[in-house]
Formats: C-alpha cells, sequence, structure tokens
C-alpha cells in the first residue's frame, strides 16, 4: 500500500489495495489510520459493483441512514449521484456542508464511487476543520466555546426547501425527496474532539446550523457569518479532481465539502453510501 499525500490541508491518495475482492483486516487497519491523517482518501483503478461498495462500508462502520434520497434499484443503502447532459436544474451540494449534520448522530463518513466523469470540471472541494479550528482566532473561538449549534435540514429539504417542490419541477435526474420533517432541529456542540483520533474539530456550517442555543437570532446569525468566512478560507481547503472507477471516502467528522459544477452538456454519475458509526469496528481494527 502506498500513500501519496495531496499536498494541500488534506487528502491523499492510496494505490496497491485492491477493494473489488475481500480486503484483510492488517489492510483495513492501515486505510483507517490514513483516513483519519489524511481525512480524504482516494483510490484509483478500482473496478467495483454496487454489492462491492456495500462491503466496503461495512469494514468502517454500519451503513448510514439517507433520509431524503432513494436507493438505486436492488440494493437499500446505495444512492446514484446523477446529473443528466441536458439537466437544467442546478448543480446538487454546490453549498459547503457536512453529511446529514441535522441527524442525531450524523454519519461519520462518506463512500464515494465513479462510474461516470466528465472530460471538465466536477471536482469535488473538501475543507479541513481540524486545521481550522487549530488556526481560529482566539476571539472568534471564544463565542464558540461550550456553544451548542442548532441544526435543521429546512433550508434543503423541506417542501419549500433548495430540493423541495420547485426542485422536483424542474426535472432533476437524481431521487430526491422533501418532507415536514426537515423542519426538525438536532443539537450539536460547535466545538467537540474527534471520537478516534481526539483531536479537537468542527462539526457543520451556515446553512445546516440555523441557530446558536439560547441566542437570538440576530447575534446568532452574525457569528454564523463570522464562523463561515473563516472556516472555508482557501489555506484550509483540497479540491479533488476525478477520474472514472475511483472510490474516495471522507470522514465526515472532521470536513466540510462541496460539489462543483462546470460540467454543463456532460453525464456525471456516482454511488454513494454513508458510514453510520460502529464503535465495536474501529475498536477491533486498532487491536
Amino acid at each position: 500500500m502506498h500513500i501519496e499525500p495531496s499536498g494541500q490541508a488534506c487528502g491523499a491518495t492510496i494505490t496497491g489495495v485492491d477493494f473489488s475482492t475481500a480486503v484483510d483486516g492488517p489492510t483495513i487497519t492501515a486505510v483507517r489510520e490514513a483516513w483519519l491523517q489524511h481525512h480524504v482518501l482516494a483510490f484509483p483503478d478500482q473496478q467495483l459493483e454496487d454489492t462491492d461498495l456495500e462491503r466496503i462500508t461495512r469494514y468502517f462502520g454500519e451503513f448510514g441512514s439517507e433520509p431524503y434520497f432513494g436507493t438505486i434499484d436492488g440494493s437499500d443503502h446505495v444512492v446514484a449521484l446523477t446529473r443528466r447532459a441536458d439537466e437544467t436544474a442546478p448543480v446538487f451540494a454546490e453549498s459547503w456542508h457536512s453529511d446529514w449534520s441535522f441527524q442525531p448522530k450524523p454519519p461519520i463518513g462518506t463512500l464515494l464511487y465513479s462510474l461516470v466523469i466528465p472530460p471538465v470540471g466536477g471536482d469535488t472541494s473538501f475543507v479541513n476543520q481540524q486545521l481550522a479550528l487549530a488556526r481560529m482566532p482566539a476571539a472568534l473561538r471564544e463565542k464558540l466555546e461550550g456553544r451548542i449549534a442548532l441544526h435543521s435540514a429546512a433550508a434543503g429539504y423541506a417542501p419549500d426547501g433548495m430540493y423541495g417542490e420547485s426542485d422536483r419541477a424542474a426535472g432533476r435526474s437524481m431521487k430526491i425527496s422533501f418532507s415536514e420533517d426537515a423542519r426538525d432541529i438536532h443539537p450539536h456542540p460547535f466545538i467537540r474532539p474527534h471520537p478516534e483520533s481526539g483531536q479537537e474539530t468542527l462539526l457543520g456550517c451556515l446553512g445546516y446550523i440555523v441557530g446558536i442555543e439560547g441566542m437570538s437570532d440576530a447575534e446568532a446569525g452574525e457569528i454564523l457569518l463570522e464562523l463561515y468566512n473563516w472556516q472555508i478560507r482557501d489555506e484550509f481547503q483540497y479540491t479533488h479532481r476525478w477520474q472514472e472507477n475511483m472510490l474516495v471516502m471522507w470522514d465526515n467528522r472532521s470536513l466540510l465539502h462541496r460539489a462543483n459544477g462546470g460540467y454543463d452538456g456532460y453525464d456525471r454519475e456516482l454511488h454513494r453510501t454513508t458510514i453510520a458509526d460502529d464503535p465495536q469496528l474501529h475498536l477491533n481494527a486498532s487491536l
């Protein structure tokens, strides 16, 4: 197994691992260690079926739930992230976010496998939230210390949200649903230790974070905007360029990410699963 760091704020490419067949425990342990260190791992030249993607997911945790996505035929867990060449709906997930941070227990990670990649555009950007916190000005950190962020999916998946009724009318190819349940609020600390590495990190950003517990909307809004402008700075970012048949996994607990467009007129398709925590799995991997 060879690890090549990106040279940016996070990210590494790993070769020498073939995920198309069963992978032994020591290799998974080494991959998990690299995952915690680099936050985003890319494995090029992987010939995978959807059943392989499901098997790989179970190496790292349980299957995460997909509350607003429909899965592909024949799977309860794999989601197709698709965009047709003639599609006019906005590019999905262009805003910075941490996957499903509005859940009581957000997924610890995401796996994404590329099937159809356009010749231009379509990169995925990541921003390292451990680094952003480590370099945060003391005055901003003081505003967040001990505070609870209020997370909600309303802006995205409520009926009047970005992916609500109006988006369905635009003819998006992805299977996205919406619900009144998206207005539910779930609290999470702004600052918390990473449950595996122990390194302090930030969870989420403006968008899914809609307020701060015990604070007026106006006061919270100012702090959330100040935080957002800090945590997405260029020096904390890594931009991933896709190839077909590439598997990418990222740590949802230490990153924000967003999709980039720039490929109008071309098809794009990737298949994804999310990883829910299973403490016993990473406990066993460390033995």
